[in-house]
């Protein structure tokens, strides 16, 4: 089983630091944000990881070389321009292989145990959802037996963690699209589950909480 970091965010909101530096590259706790997260997947045993880039990639292909010092084979999906998620991911296909895939937004920092999704995929995917944080409260999708659907109270916020069959991509042509569009499209057929995900999780989406993430992690 694979993994894939999506990494290819122009980062608007962080700019002025995305101006001249990707936004996975940014350090919190003295490391990019990036080698958190293959870090953490190599430790759970994912050592193919395909890494997607658009503004500024090739400093991204540069600063993690090919994954030997990971224990891991890092693997690039260059799109010059963005593709968005579910285009992105798309693109990625043919780096990804026939068994289903993880897939982790590169803004996101958390201590989730990748190790958990190495598990049968019932459906078209696996979404890990968390806490509605203060900056969007109102969530994304609701969680009720297992199952995750567009509909119903309370909703969940949506992680950015994701096991995902590439059947979800059926249909598909290259170019940008969003994913959640093909996810409450699965949602609607019964073939999306997911788990609520209680521990640390933070959206490192702009510099206040890229601050607060670095402080947080140099008390630790």
């Amino acid at each position: 089983m694979k993994a894939m970091i999506l990494a290819a965010g122009r980062g608007e909101r962080m700019r002025p630091l995305t101006d001249h530096t990707p936004k996975p590259l940014l350090v919190a706790g003295g490391m990019a944000l990036i080698e958190y997260h293959i870090r953490a997947l190599v430790s759970a045993g994912f050592d193919e990881i395909v890494i997607n880039h658009a503004h500024l990639g090739m400093q991204v292909e540069t600063a993690l070389g090919d994954g030997h010092r990971y224990n891991a084979r890092l693997l690039y999906s260059p799109e010059g321009t963005a593709l968005e998620t579910g285009g992105g991911i798309f693109r990625a296909l043919p780096l990804l292989g026939d068994e289903p895939f993880v897939v982790v937004n590169g803004d996101i920092w958390t201590d989730y145990p990748f190790a958990a999704l190495r598990r049968p995929l019932s459906g078209l995917a696996h979404l890990v959802l968390v806490d509605n944080p203060p900056h969007h409260p109102r969530g994304d999708f609701h969680l009720e037996g297992g199952r995750v659907s567009s509909e119903g109270e309370p909703k969940l916020t949506f992680s950015g963690i994701g096991l995902y069959h590439r059947a979800l991509f059926d249909g598909c042509t290259d170019g940008a699209f969003p994913l959640a569009p093909l996810l409450r499209m699965a949602m609607s057929a019964g073939k999306v589950t997911g788990e609520h995900y209680r521990g640390h999780w933070i959206d490192v989406g702009t510099p206040q909480r890229l601050s607060e993430l670095d402080a947080w992690l140099a008390s630790r």
